[in-house]
């Protein structure tokens, strides 16, 4: 990858007005501008991203094999442990009965 980076205050005025009509706003004296030159192949979604495997760490999946109830029975065990809920920790031990 190539990148550009030009002061506004220092393109010549005909080269700032072409660049005001590619990227469709006026310039100011107190900004830059910076262009990155890519090759197609490189940027490409499916050889630059991750796979969904590699993107979803393994403890994401904490709940995978829970019912419902059981996940909802955690989530308020983990909530009362933070003090973000006002059930009492021994209905947790009853499914909140």
């Amino acid at each position: 990858m190539e990148k550009v980076i030009r002061n506004v205050a220092e393109i010549e005025a005909a080269d700032r007005r072409a660049l005001e009509r590619v990227i469709g706003k006026r310039l100011t004296e107190h900004q830059q501008v910076i262009i990155s030159v890519v090759n197609l192949d490189a940027a490409s979604p499916e050889k630059s991203a991750p796979s969904s495997a590699e993107a979803v760490p393994a403890w994401w999946n904490i709940y995978e094999g829970l019912s419902d109830e059981e996940v909802d029975r955690l989530d308020q065990a983990i909530r009362q442990r933070a003090n973000l809920s006002s059930t009492p920790i021994s209905s947790l031990a009853t499914g909140g009965r």
